[in-house]
């Protein structure tokens, strides 16, 4: 992959990674991997990637990389008060806020991601801490120079829902870290013996949340149990416990289900890749999402999939996934069956998973995502602000 730079001078990019300090989960990962991609093909410009300040380990390691400490708390009204004065003595050229709310007064020219728009869908899923931060939304959008979305779902959500112009956003996929590939199932499961898992088990990914339709899937994997005899199949769930867990708790606690369901918390990515490669098949029936990478990188491991088909997921998975009704447990429950039983479509599913996966590169999305630091750091300078303003005066606009 060629390097690239994004002008004759190095510019200063700050890129906002204060969430990693909190959640590993999908925010997280994707900035650690698009700032991996970015270091492997930019090695000119100057990157400032601003941590948490309880977060000791710098996120990555690169010569024109390098970390800085911001006190100004994530997700709080009272970040907007401390993050504009903190930047300040950076100069920076650009920033690029990863979790899509940037400081709302600041002359540094802006780029947000917005993952999804679940908080609009399903608002009874917040606290009331989260509906206060993502209260901002609209003025986050409108204020941003230009906005990165990781699907064409939810670049129309962003239209439709907050009346972005279409210009102002760019479709950017996502990507499976290389660390997600194949491996010799038996090896994944002797290098997974501390978990001890069930021989055979279902495997889900992502913070427990409502979104994510987890006890949803915990009732499809008991009918499937009660009606159907699925031997000591199991279902693992790899993820740190979100909110509004509470109903999720008691059905886990089933009579029918007892030692069958194994909640692992939080895991590495080397465990993670092991626990993909080990799965009989994976399983994301989300309400909604932006992306959705958990689904992707099984497909990168050879694991088969079965995803909602709602939102962003069957534009990420094509024709290699089950798709199902999200809200239809019945529906659910058999296409676990197939997959269980099925070993001709666990095959089939596997192959065509494998080569979905190979579309999505993080190279390519780091090539993509300097081309629009690239895009708004021109569209800012004060060249193109003299030619703008001489432009509205030759025309007679205000």
């Amino acid at each position: 992959m060629p390097l690239v730079t994004l002008n004759e001078h190095p510019r200063h990019i700050g890129v906002d990674a204060r969430l990693a300090y909190h959640r590993s989960a999908g925010i997280s990962r994707y900035t650690r991997y698009l700032l991996q991609a970015i270091a492997r093909v930019d090695e000119t410009d100057d990157f400032i990637v601003f941590q948490h300040r309880r977060h000791n380990d710098p996120i990555l390691q690169a010569a024109n990389f390098r970390r800085a400490t911001l006190y100004a708390p994530v997700h709080t009204r009272l970040e907007q008060y401390m993050l504009p004065a903190e930047l300040t003595r950076f100069r920076l050229d650009l920033l690029h806020s990863t979790d899509f709310i940037p400081p709302l007064r600041t002359t540094v020219p802006t780029v947000i991601t917005v993952h999804d728009l679940a908080f609009l869908h399903w608002p009874h899923f917040l606290t009331q801490d989260h509906a206060s931060y993502y209260g901002q939304i609209d003025r986050a959008v409108h204020r941003a120079n230009h906005i990165i979305v990781p699907s064409e779902s939810t670049k129309s959500d962003l239209i439709a829902q907050l009346g972005v112009r279409e210009k102002k956003v760019s479709v950017i996929y996502e990507a499976a870290d290389e660390l997600f590939a194949p491996m010799p199932v038996e090896q994944a499961r002797q290098e997974l013996a501390e978990f001890d898992l069930p021989e055979r088990f279902v495997l889900f990914v992502g913070t427990i949340e409502p979104r994510k339709n987890v006890d949803g899937l915990v009732r499809a994997f008991r009918r499937l149990v009660v009606r159907n005899g699925i031997g000591d199949t199991g279902l693992v769930i790899a993820g740190a416990r979100g909110w509004l867990t509470e109903d999720l708790e008691n059905q886990i606690n089933a009579p029918e289900l007892e030692g069958r369901i194994k909640l692992l918390g939080r895991v590495s990515d080397e465990d993670l890749h092991r626990l993909y490669v080990a799965a009989r098949c994976h399983v994301h029936a989300a309400h909604y999402e932006g992306f959705g990478l958990p689904p992707l990188e099984a497909m990168a491991c050879g694991t088969p999939t079965i995803v909602s088909n709602i939102s962003s997921l069957p534009e990420v998975v094509g024709d290699a996934a089950l798709l199902v009704d999200p809200q239809n447990e019945e529906e659910l429950s058999v296409a676990l069956h197939r997959l269980l039983t099925d070993d001709t479509l666990h095959a089939e599913l596997r192959e065509k998973g494998l080569q979905r996966a190979k579309c999505f590169s993080w190279e390519k999305a780091a090539l993509q995502t300097l081309d629009v630091y690239r895009r708004v750091m021109a569209a800012s300078s004060p060249a193109a602000a003299s030619a703008s303003h001489s432009s509205s005066r030759s025309t007679g606009d205000p």
